[in-house]
């Protein structure tokens, strides 16, 4: 591989990396925030909610800007937000300073995120566009894993300060190479509408598949530890071990996926990932102790992997230049909404099927988590007739 690819992809797998170790990387400093501000905890829950609030109320708009001004120039801005607004965070004197900060790194971050995915085609060849995909989607998976780890650590060596600074070097690293390895492109274009980039029936399905599996995947982050302590009886180190899992996963099966996608193709890979996914989510719907749990997770997310790399290929792989910062827009806003119905409807399902989560029994915790797995499998299945349809 060329130099210049070499630093070209190192600057986009950065970038992706830093926005999705902002997801979670401040979760573990909330107990500290609760001391350092005098604030209640859902007063610094919103350091949390303004980031994720910012990349899903902007990332389509930031996607349709880059493809207007140019996707290099775009990136080089968001990073360079996201740098600023690390700092800002960091020196933050009170608790409304410290969240309006974090919606400027929210905005950075989304600018990051759509441009990632919308650069691969200008940087790589089509052939080696799916190992490159996969390659990022292993980089969000790892970078949302490794939050809390690398909070900790960051929080044990100086405070809370910390989780936040350690962005603006690294933002500014990753502009420097993006600045240098990136290509040029055109200046402003007109604006491609909305509604003409969605007038593709299999984007409309990969979209919608999309939103579909990422929130299956959500329910295991929501209804795991309630199943893993109060109905497996583990102790909480235990549960972080057992529900680390599934992101190291992603990220071993990650970069394979993406190479199986160049070889046989998008449209068998995604067909392939869904039944994986199915497969794990009913053993879900019928797991009976923690072997059974770690061998359904494993395959639930090895699914995933494969079906993340396939199908953002297909989405991906054949949208002409201009409208590539849109689609990539269009596809991390689907993967978000995902996630928030995920967390809510699922999240509804569990709770709804286990009415007193603080007494129940581990049998009810169980069944709680039974039904809501066996609502995925039909989300998942739902997801192959839209593929199918397509």
């Amino acid at each position: 591989m060329h130099t210049s690819t070499r630093g070209a992809l190192f600057s986009l797998s950065l970038s992706m990396l830093l926005a999705s170790l902002g997801t979670s990387i401040a979760n573990v400093g909330l107990p500290s925030l609760v001391l350092a501000f005098d604030a209640s905890f859902q007063a610094v829950q919103w350091v949390v909610l303004a980031y994720l609030l910012a990349i899903t109320a902007v990332i389509v708009s930031a996607g349709r800007l880059g493809d207007r001004l140019g996707r290099r120039r775009l990136l080089l801005a968001g990073l360079l937000l996201f740098a600023l607004a690390c700092g800002l965070c960091a020196m933050a004197p009170s608790l409304h300073w410290l969240i309006a900060a974090r919606v400027l790194q929210g905005l950075g971050a989304a600018i990051m995120m759509a441009m990632t995915l919308g650069m691969v085609g200008d940087t790589v060849s089509k052939e080696r566009t799916g190992r490159v995909m996969g390659l990022l989607g292993t980089l969000s998976a790892v970078g949302t894993a490794m939050g809390p780890s690398v909070g900790g650590v960051l929080l044990s060596l100086w405070s809370w300060r910390a989780l936040f600074l350690l962005g603006a070097p690294l933002g500014l690293l990753a502009a420097a190479l993006a600045y240098r390895y990136l290509p040029n492109e055109p200046g402003a274009r007109a604006a491609v509408p909305l509604w003409s980039a969605l007038a593709s029936p299999g984007l409309r399905a990969g979209l919608g598949m999309s939103a579909l599996v990422s929130a299956v995947m959500m329910a295991t982050f929501v209804v795991g530890p309630f199943y893993l302590s109060r109905g497996l009886g583990l102790a909480p180190a235990w549960m972080g071990l057992v529900m680390a899992v599934g992101p190291c996963v992603a990220a071993v099966t990650g970069v394979p996926a993406g190479h199986l996608t160049d070889r046989l193709g998008s449209p068998p890979m995604t067909l392939l990932g869904l039944a994986i996914m199915a497969v794990g989510a009913l053993a879900l719907a019928l797991a009976g102790g923690l072997l059974a749990y770690l061998g359904a997770l494993v395959l639930l997310t090895s699914g995933y992997s494969l079906f993340q790399a396939a199908n953002n290929t297909a989405v991906m792989r054949d949208v002409e230049g201009p409208r590539r910062g849109t689609v990539s827009g269009l596809l991390n806003l689907s993967r978000n909404i995902g996630l928030i119905f995920g967390a809510s409807a699922l999240g509804a399902v569990f709770a709804w099927a286990t009415p007193d989560i603080i007494r129940a029994t581990p049998q009810s915790v169980a069944f709680g988590l039974h039904t809501t797995f066996a609502v995925a499998v039909g989300l998942i299945l739902l997801a192959g007739a839209l593929r199918h349809k397509h």
